[in-house]
């Protein structure tokens, strides 16, 4: 078993991506650590808050339990596995209906139909606890609440480096993913381990969700990394083309086509 803390775990991920956004933690846990907020405090839409947080330092740890939900999106609160979907968002999702909002939808899917066989795909959302928490990972020093993964966020040059590290010993091709959810799953459901038919041995590759195109940078992109991935990265480091041949990952120089 590695020694690396979380701690340390988030400096190399941070290295190896040169990151200028923190690697955020997500554990959950009963009890919340010193000055926790409710997530809804920042805003109504979970990854909105989970992002507002990497860009804004001061943002205390947030949370969200089923105690806190009132105020928060409910398909969020769906994704997180404290709530049964909705019968209307199979249609929502898709192309509406007149007996729903007056027909409004987000087009994201071609029938209702397939809104649910997608949803039946992913199987049962477990929460992690009574509470999820985000949390930082320069916050929690040598302590180790738990944590079950890493949200890190990056211009494509960084998440494609970061993806390559990820493949640096692996022998399939599955280890990164990019499969359909809101932005929140993306962040926090599946590279937590929180769905019942998503693999835990990827990482999620993000978000493929256009509702959030509004706040989340046109450049950036996500990605979620189990913890026991994201240890694995950092144990390959120095080992890896981002330390062996930085020039090819951070070229200094670049082709003008």
């Amino acid at each position: 078993m590695s020694k690396l803390s979380i701690m340390d775990i988030g400096k190399k991920i941070s290295q190896a991506g040169r990151l200028e956004l923190r690697p955020l933690c997500v554990y959950g846990s009963n009890n919340l650590p010193f000055g926790a907020v409710p997530l809804k405090t920042i805003s109504r839409c979970i990854a909105k808050a989970v992002f507002t947080m990497a860009v804004h330092e001061e943002t205390p740890p947030l949370y969200i339990g089923s105690d806190t939900l009132e105020g928060c999106c409910p398909g969020g609160a769906f994704w997180l596995g404290f709530t049964s979907p909705s019968p209307w968002i199979k249609y929502f999702v898709s192309t509406g209906t007149k007996e729903f909002s007056n027909g409004a939808a987000e087009y994201l899917k071609a029938s209702p139909q397939i809104v649910e066989e997608s949803t039946n795909s992913i199987g049962k959302i477990k929460p992690l606890g009574k509470n999820i928490v985000i949390q930082a990972y320069t916050e929690l020093g040598n302590q180790d609440p738990g944590v079950k993964s890493l949200i890190c966020f990056g211009v494509g040059e960084q998440i494609r480096n970061l993806c390559s590290l990820i493949y640096f010993r692996r022998v399939d091709t599955n280890a990164v993913l990019a499969p359909f959810g809101p932005s929140c799953a993306t962040f926090i459901t599946y590279p937590a381990g929180m769905a019942e038919k998503i693999s835990v041995d990827s990482a999620f590759l993000g978000p493929t969700d256009p509702t959030g195109n509004s706040w989340f940078p046109a450049n950036y992109m996500a990605l979620g990394i189990p913890i026991h991935i994201a240890r694995s990265m950092s144990e390959d480091l120095e080992k890896s083309f981002i330390v062996k041949r930085s020039i090819v990952a951070y070229p200094d120089r670049r082709e003008k086509l």
